[in-house]
């Protein structure tokens, strides 16, 4: 039987094709002398490429990473739903780690990856839903524990370079480093309860799901916030981030770790940034401000002081506004202009059983009323 030839393939060529794109991508040059039906193939080197020097900034940048990239850790749960990853950094030598509240939230079994691919477990110690925090903790004993440190987050400004390490997309021995600029200051952000987180730093660093948890360090290698969410049209890192600032970490991880949970102040009230819509309503002068109050918990510590809430409703081009209710126009004496300017010295400034003085506008009449704040139900 004789031996039919066959034909090359498009496989065959596209093979050839690929190994000949290839070897060209890599640099190497073909050269080729036909003589009949024989052909000679021989390799003829490219000149060597010049040397590639690194700036004196990626320098910094390198070094930094591998001096912090010891404090990050990977964070992987195993809930009855399921799992997920996130990631975290160690804040002691007691092996306590702090994340996202929404990262170990119902976890039945907490891993920790470190650095060097040591694995171990971890316990739940501590969360605070409201602001997003939770404190792991992991023995110790055998773990070379390399604390980060915090930097004071009133100073940071916009336009300040940042870099945001982390495990994004569940990558679990992958430590990714981006960076960016503090593009926002004090933005606000409602978590998976009812209440809002103050004075968020807002980042363009690419922050992806996995990397709740995880630091945000200036460039000198110090903690400035901890990554909690994204505002992307897409769910990735095509958007905008959000890092809950250090001194609200610092303030709350204390008590989460002696505790296991923090109370915040609660005035007891809804409120919203006083609108010119409802100002010039009010036929009040442009240059007034305040918070207005538009809805009053029964019971709640603003209730038994005597606030009122709104009562009526007016239209605008913008849509209908509460009117009628008090307007806070201080705190203790502090000018108060925006309600997250309330929410965050009410925050920043005071702890449940404190007794605070408002300043309340009602009906052209401006007075002072004292109330004593209670616990978040």
């Amino acid at each position: 039987m004789k031996k039919r030839l066959l034909a090359p393939t498009m496989g065959a060529l596209a093979v050839v094709l690929m190994i000949t794109l290839t070897l060209g991508a890599l640099g190497i040059g073909w050269v080729a002398a036909q003589g009949g039906n024989n052909t000679t193939t021989t390799l003829e080197p490219l000149p060597a490429s010049a040397t590639y020097t690194a700036s004196e900034s990626e320098l910094r940048l390198a070094s930094v990473y591998n001096e912090v990239i010891r404090s990050v850790v990977t964070i992987t749960t195993a809930t009855r739903m399921g799992g997920g990853t996130g990631s975290g950094f160690v804040i002691d030598t007691d092996g306590h780690i702090v994340t996202n509240n929404h990262v170990v939230e119902g976890a039945a079994i907490i891993q920790v990856t470190f650095y060097d691919d040591t694995i171990v477990e971890a316990e739940l110690v501590g969360t605070d839903p409201d602001a997003d925090l939770a404190v792991i903790r992991v023995d110790p004993s055998a773990i070379d524990l390399r604390p980060v440190t915090f930097a004071d987050s009133r100073q940071v400004f916009i336009g300040q370079s940042v870099m945001a390490i982390g495990s994004p997309f569940g990558e679990q021995q992958a430590f990714t480093l981006t960076t960016g600029v503090v593009s926002g200051i004090d933005r606000s952000l409602q978590t998976q309860s009812r209440y809002s987180i103050p004075e968020l730093i807002q980042t363009d660093a690419a922050i992806n799901p996995g990397n709740s948890g995880g630091p945000l360090f200036d460039m000198a290698g110090n903690v400035i916030g901890v990554n909690t969410a994204i505002l992307s049209r897409t769910g990735t890192g095509s958007g905008v981030g959000f890092a809950i600032p250090s001194n609200t970490v610092r303030r709350i991880v204390p008590y989460l770790i002696e505790f296991g949970r923090y109370e915040h102040s609660w005035l007891g009230i809804s409120g919203m940034t006083l609108m010119p819509a409802q100002r010039s309503f009010m036929e009040l002068p442009d240059t007034f401000r305040g918070v207005m109050v538009t809805l009053v918990s029964r019971q709640g510590p603003a209730a038994q002081a005597g606030l009122r809430g709104t009562n009526r409703a007016i239209n605008t081009p913008l849509g209908t506004l509460p009117i009628g209710g008090d307007i806070i126009t201080a705190i203790n004496g502090e000018p108060i202009a925006r309600m997250d300017q309330l929410i965050s010295y009410l925050e920043d400034k005071t702890l449940p059983g404190d007794t605070i003085t408002l300043t309340v506008w009602r009906n052209g009449q401006t007075f002072d009323v004292d109330v004593t704040l209670a616990a978040r139900p």
